[in-house]
């Protein structure tokens, strides 16, 4: 929701402001411009971007549209299912939740975590975590390394994500030069028409580079930033599992894994000991 109120004030604020200076909207309508710059930028976009990172964006976009992260609330969800399910595990023995790993969605206790179980990725990243905890035999050192190894590889696999995008952005500004500059030809070549006609060239020429610069900075550089935001917030949430799941595998009681695991959410969205202590005994957030 924030980028789309952010990309309207940046739109908003250059029409109020170029036409209280007195110019004319019409005049910053020239369509030749558009397909010129959005044209070129399209192509390049497609020769410097693999399908799977395309298919990533588009996959990401009602995520960044939504300004969508991970809440407080859904993680107290996480963290409540994790205790539950391992104080399951701690008092009839590991295997009792092979059938929650299993299908998580049809899971009693961690069906009750909807942001997690719908998330294919996140939830098959912990289930297929603690599978290899009910075969047996991997040391806690091992099955953390296993761990850090999938999040290293999500993040060099999402990593060209944002950075697709911020170099079309920086692309932008020397597509706008390239359409001025055909615009410039187009003037010289109908310099002897007068000097009305040759202004209205040289104002389209002034729109390409116009364009250009906005679609950079006003639109493509923020949505690229705001790209790199969820997949922090990602990794922090599959952060937040290693540790719960870890500090369970060395040993320690179910709440003081979830207390570790606690002490990892980035603070804006950090349940307090007493809020998760609470919510895990059935009380409010």
């Amino acid at each position: 929701m924030f980028i789309i109120i952010g990309i309207v004030i940046v739109f908003a604020s250059i029409i109020v402001g170029f036409t209280i200076a007195g110019g004319n909207i019409a005049l910053l309508i020239q369509i030749s411009e558009f397909i010129t710059i959005g044209g070129a930028a399209l192509g390049s976009f497609l020769v410097g971007t693999p399908l799977p990172v395309i298919k990533k964006i588009f996959a990401m976009l009602p995520k960044v549209l939504k300004s969508e992260s991970f809440s407080k609330q859904d993680y107290l969800d996480l963290l409540k299912s994790f205790n539950d399910l391992f104080l399951v595990a701690q008092r009839d023995g590991l295997l009792s939740i092979e059938s929650h790993v299993e299908n998580p969605k049809e899971s009693e206790i961690l069906s009750r975590n909807p942001k997690f179980v719908e998330n294919e990725f996140i939830s098959s990243f912990f289930c297929d975590t603690l599978k290899v905890m009910l075969s047996g035999g991997i040391p806690p050192h091992e099955l953390e390394s296993l761990m850090d190894a999938e999040i290293e590889t999500y993040e060099a696999e999402y990593r060209p994500v944002p950075s697709s995008i911020t170099k079309l952005a920086d692309a932008f500004p020397g597509l706008g030069i390239v359409a001025a500059v055909l615009g410039i030809i187009v003037t010289m070549a109908s310099i002897n028409e007068g000097a009305e006609v040759v202004g209205h060239h040289v104002a389209a020429a002034l729109v390409g580079t116009f364009l250009g610069v906005l679609m950079s900075y006003g639109v493509f550089n923020p949505f690229g930033a705001a790209l790199e935001h969820v997949i922090e917030h990602e990794v922090r949430y599959m952060e937040t599992i290693k540790t719960c799941i870890v500090a369970y595998a060395k040993g320690n009681p179910p709440i003081v894994a979830v207390e570790m695991a606690r002490r990892t959410i980035f603070s804006e969205v950090r349940p307090t000991f007493s809020e998760l202590e609470d919510y895990m005994r059935g009380g409010n957030k």
